[in-house]
């Protein structure tokens, strides 16, 4: 059996991690839960907002009249009527019946429908059939539950105009009070909106006229329906402790208990659902300055599967769901932030939220990454040139390196006959044989002796596989680089190339820097395999949707090791091995 060289093995572990890469985006297990208690939130000093919309927190919470809320005396509308809110960044419609949210727009985002349409965070199709939106009541008796949720409230509205006409749309910031009563049972809503993404937001429930205990619930999906990975992004989050930590919803419950809502133990400073893209977090009010956010909310949560039609189809579609409580009967007085995973916009919020945007395993590469292409695109407004500088400028860094590896590859194929002539000494033996780790010891001689690394060819391949999959990651969770066009038929930097042009040109350049640097290996089934490592990196990116961005990186940084090839191979050319006799022999009679 041949002996596989440090170079064969560098190109397969190579190939080996990019499998677990592709594996790891298919299956996309989650995130390992926390042990109860230990889930964590961030409390890292806050940044301010720079590139997008700043969040202007709410001055005070919001205060429903007491009245209102232990009212026995019946109160109840004649009918039905929607509210609109309107800002420069959303527009939110809701319902008074249940008084929940009907729909969630987000001005500045659009969907990944054909054609595209402004984003709506609600998935109102599938909570019609589900009967369940957004900001609706969640109790532990479930007629009492269904009649909050189904009562028609009476609505009162005002702004900075004072009160406000509830059949027209009003602009924020505005209040929006909402309250039913059926002599029993009491309910008072009253909403905030501000001009940022966050809103206040009280609720009361009386039962006899005593506190009663109940949770707000975010139900009827969540997040852009129409996004490739809409459906394995979803999330159930909590934070605590300084950190943000995902649980997803399947791991909360019992496995014959997935339409029953299951308690998270512990108390928590921010509970949400999200996506990929977007979150909906709902937070305790904002503390003075200098004091920690309390962590009082509670979280349960469950995955509801439903049968559903769509298009004229009946499918099973899973459906997250969660609710946010207190540990104590009462009011609840919160603050939601719904809105996109902008890292500095979630650096903003108290308790802070940036650890939602999660660059995974490779983030000491990734979030780096991101924050060196924001700096080239403040300079130049396209992050498709940007990624291209990005990647001249970092193998102009590791060029020296490539020097390096240069003069590696000088050596080794020096020394490449007297290793060769070591090999075939001790072919006849097994991998198994004792006697193979004499040989391995020779050419460890061999190469201590010449001053030879046996890795220092492959050096720069290897820095460059973190580089790899940071920018992956970076690419596929950073909004920035969502729906971001370079020219052309590049409309979103972090889809794919929908004609695989990119791809067909990362191809070909692999090729030929493959065919510009000489092997320093010389046996010819492990020719054929580094031969065949670009034929199998792109039928990789031919079947899984790698982001189009991630291709522009490896085509420009192929373009580049063509020319430092080119100029290596005419400023410092590789010298022929010389063999020994017994290989001449060898090569005549094979002739």
């Amino acid at each position: 059996m041949r002996e596989i060289s440090d170079q064969a093995r560098v190109a397969l572990a190579f190939a080996l991690a990019l499998l677990v890469m592709v594996g790891w985006y298919f299956l996309n297990p989650p995130k390992p839960q926390p042990p109860p208690g230990t889930a964590a939130a961030q409390h890292a000093p806050a940044a301010p907002s720079s590139a997008a919309a700043p969040i202007a927190q709410p001055n005070q919470p919001v205060v429903a009249s007491s009245t209102g809320a232990t009212s026995a005396a019946p109160a109840s509308a004649s009918g039905e009527k929607n509210v609109v809110i309107e800002s420069d960044l959303y527009r939110v419609e809701l319902s008074n019946r249940g008084a929940v949210v009907r729909s969630w727009q987000l001005k500045k985002y659009t969907d990944e429908g054909n054609p595209p349409r402004t984003l709506d965070l609600v998935n109102a199709d599938l909570a019609r059939q589900t009967d369940g939106w957004p900001l609706s009541l969640q109790l532990a008796d479930p007629q009492l539950a269904s009649a909050a949720n189904q009562a028609l409230y009476v609505v009162k509205a005002s702004s900075d105009r004072g009160a406000e006409n509830t059949d027209r749309t009003i602009t924020a910031p505005a209040q929006i009070e909402f309250h039913w009563s059926d002599g029993r049972l009491g309910v008072t809503k009253t909403l905030k909106f501000d001009r940022s993404y966050i809103i206040g937001l009280e609720t009361s429930v009386r039962q006899n006229g005593s506190p009663a205990s109940y949770s707000v619930a975010w139900r009827g999906g969540f997040g852009d329906v129409t996004a490739f990975r809409a459906a394995l992004q979803t999330l159930v989050f909590d934070g605590r402790a300084g950190s943000v930590s995902t649980i997803t919803t399947k791991n909360i419950g019992a496995p014959n208990q997935r339409n029953i809502p299951a308690e998270v133990p512990g108390t928590f400073d921010a509970v949400g659902i999200e996506d990929l893209y977007f979150a909906a977090a709902f937070l305790p009010p904002e503390p003075p300055p200098g004091q920690a956010v309390p962590d009082d909310l509670t979280l349960s949560a469950r995955q509801t599967t439903h049968t559903i039609q769509s298009d004229g189809k009946t499918q099973q579609e899973i459906l997250p769901e969660m609710a946010v409580g207190s540990t104590t009967p009462g009011p609840l007085v919160l603050r939601l932030y719904v809105g996109p995973k902008d890292i500095d916009l979630l650096k903003s919020v108290r308790p802070p939220l940036n650890g939602l945007v999660q660059f995974g395993w490779f983030g000491f590469v990734a979030e780096p990454l991101f924050y060196s292409l924001r700096w080239i695109y403040h300079y130049i407004p396209n992050y498709g040139w940007a990624i291209v500088l990005m990647t001249i400028a970092i193998n102009m860094l590791l060029y020296p390196l490539k020097v390096k590896s240069w003069r590696s590859m000088q050596k080794m194929q020096k020394v490449a006959p007297e290793i060769r002539s070591i090999q075939d000494r001790y072919k006849k033996y097994s991998m198994r044989d004792p006697r193979k780790q004499e040989m391995n010891k020779e050419v460890m001689a061999v190469y201590s002796r010449e001053g030879v690394n046996p890795m220092g060819s492959c050096l720069p391949q290897v820095i460059q596989m973190p580089i790899w999959f940071g920018l992956y990651r970076m690419l596929n969770v950073t909004i920035e680089l969502r729906h971001a066009p370079w020219f052309g038929w590049f409309h979103d930097l972090s889809g794919r190339d929908p004609y695989f042009i990119l791809t067909i040109t990362m191809a070909l350049l692999m090729y030929a820097a493959q065919k510009m640097t000489p092997m320093t290996v010389t046996d010819p089934a492990q020719q054929r395999m580094m031969t065949l490592m670009p034929i199998m990196f792109t039928g990789m990116f031919f079947i899984i949707p790698v982001s189009s961005g991630l291709i522009l990186y490896i085509v420009t940084q192929n373009i580049m090791a063509v020319i430092q090839q080119w100029h290596l191979n005419r400023s410092a050319p590789l010298k022929a091995p010389v063999r020994s006799k017994k290989q001449m022999a060898r090569a005549a009679l094979t002739k």
